[in-house]
């Protein structure tokens, strides 16, 4: 089973900038989509970016547009989720996710459509 290793979490400050990466575990894995989740204490999980990986489509959470922005290094089979102006309410575990490449559907909000899951990276904004 592939597994994807998302990283580059960390504590910063409001305002400032992280940028989170994902790449698979094997180097020959395919997906239709990747993006990223996240979880903030005591509430569910949400859709956060995806990216389509055949042509770069993206799609964003309102909450996030115009500061967030997802992209991918084909060539690393790596996807980025670059996060400037950071604000407390970001504050979350950041997952990230891959879709089945028979998966063809866009975009791609659900939980549920989402096959591959990293092990979440912690992003903390302190005010």
């Amino acid at each position: 089973q592939v597994q994807l290793v998302d990283s580059g979490g960390g504590l910063v400050h409001t305002g400032d900038s992280l940028r989170l990466s994902c790449a698979p575990s094997e180097p020959t894995f395919r997906s239709h989509a990747m993006g990223w989740f996240r979880q903030a204490p005591g509430k569910e999980r949400e859709f956060v970016a995806a990216i389509r990986v055949r042509d770069g489509l993206t799609n964003y959470a309102e909450s996030v547009k115009g500061r967030f922005t997802i992209s991918r290094d084909n060539a690393k089979n790596t996807v980025f989720l670059q996060m400037n102006s950071l604000q407390p309410e970001d504050t979350a575990v950041y997952y990230c996710v891959a879709s089945d490449y028979r998966y063809t559907i866009w975009p791609i909000i659900a939980e549920a459509s989402y096959k591959y899951w990293g092990q979440g990276t912690q992003v903390t904004v302190s005010s």
